[in-house]
């Protein structure tokens, strides 16, 4: 029997309220929050249990194919980056180019460049010495300088792979990374100058407002001997972002395999992108020690697996999601309809604001449109 839209609406907002309590009330780690989502919505639109299971792992091996490599691969490449100094040579870098009295700026710009491949987290707390020592020189507020910081590290990791929301969502929906990276930095770019100008705005009513502790400058994200060259800090980043984007145009020029399109077509791929990333983030330290390369390379597995688990979960909740038929009901309603792309942002910024992770909300929200994405895929192949 299939179950009815508002049945299914029902089972599935049970299940999005049982994520936001776990998760943020309760602390429960986000993939069994999305487990037992799954089996909320599973059981609540009288799916037997062993489709329920059969769903489930078919979504979370789904995307653990679509997306293990690349985010295994993004995470190693941040952990290097840090433990090489290559982010404080660029957010230097940035700094003298726009000058102290743009500071915050640099610092937006810097947190952008640096979110690439870093999560925010990570960025952030790489990046907290350097802020505040320059809050300090330049006694700019330093709600201003964090602000500006977060906002520019925030942007690229909701929008941008190999972030692992925005990844997910891709792998999700079956959305090409070179085009997401693309359509990504253009809307990411405005929402850093948004969140960077009002930084500026918010932050005159503190306009005293100093660290006290500006002066302990974290030291244990730069153990190198010696900074890597500012060209050197770069290429890791700004590699595999063109190869992935050039990959990606000549995918939609339909190129031929021949020659350097040939060649594209292979190192242009994420995970070898990624890993050529890794490559050249390597490079850049200097007097590599064994132990240090299996400390740094077990580091990154092991923050890579938390990762993977939740988006697994996510996977196996779209699938779940997808078997109810939801796609054809949120198909039908040209009240959603009209709403177009505003409807999974604000879906998006609701979960987000109820349970606190952007991960989960936008893996959450993209589960839940992508019965949609395939139902109206369906429909514009039958009319063609």
């Amino acid at each position: 029997m299939t179950p009815s839209f508002l049945q299914v609406l029902i089972c599935l907002i049970l299940g999005i309220v049982l994520i936001i309590i776990l998760t943020a009330r309760y602390r429960v780690h986000a993939f069994f929050a999305l487990l037992l989502a799954c089996f909320v919505v599973g059981v609540g639109v009288q799916m037997p249990v062993p489709d329920i299971l059969k769903h489930s792992k078919d979504g979370f091996g789904n995307i653990m194919r679509s997306l293990g490599f690349v985010i295994v691969l993004g995470t190693t490449l941040g952990g290097l980056l840090e433990y090489t100094g290559c982010t404080r040579v660029m957010a230097d870098f940035i700094l003298r180019k726009t000058g102290e009295k743009r500071a915050p700026l640099a610092m937006s710009l810097t947190g952008f460049i640096v979110g690439l491949p870093i999560f925010c987290d990570s960025g952030y707390i790489v990046l907290s010495g350097l802020n505040q020592s320059i809050a300090k020189k330049t006694g700019i507020a330093m709600s201003i300088m964090a602000v500006s910081l977060a906002t520019g590290l925030y942007a690229v990791h909701c929008l941008l792979p190999p972030h692992p929301g925005a990844a997910a969502a891709a792998g999700t929906i079956g959305v090409e990374f070179g085009k997401l990276i693309s359509i990504g930095v253009l809307v990411a770019i405005p929402a850093m100058l948004v969140g960077y100008w009002w930084a500026l705005y918010a932050g005159k009513k503190w306009p005293g407002e100093s660290n006290g502790q500006a002066d302990h400058v974290h030291k244990a994200e730069e153990p190198m001997a010696s900074r890597p060259s500012v060209i050197a800090a770069f290429l890791p980043v700004v590699v595999p972002i063109l190869l992935i984007a050039l990959h990606s145009f000549f995918v939609m020029e339909q190129s031929s395999d021949s020659g350097w399109h040939a060649i594209i077509n292979v190192i242009g791929v994420p995970e070898v992108a990624l890993s050529i990333g890794v490559l050249l983030a390597f490079a850049a330290g200097r007097n590599w020690k064994r132990d240090t390369v299996g400390r740094l390379l077990s580091e990154s597995a092991e923050k890579a697996g938390g990762i993977l688990v939740i988006i697994g979960g996510g996977g196996a909740f779209g699938a779940v999601l997808a078997a109810t038929g939801l796609g054809k009901h949120l198909g039908s309603m040209e009240s959603l309809a009209s709403l177009g792309l505003f409807f999974p942002f604000l879906l998006t910024a609701v979960l987000k604001t109820a349970q606190g992770s952007s991960t989960v909300a936008i893996i959450t929200t993209a589960s839940i449109v992508l019965p949609s994405c395939r139902h109206s895929a369906l429909i514009r192949k039958m009319e063609n």
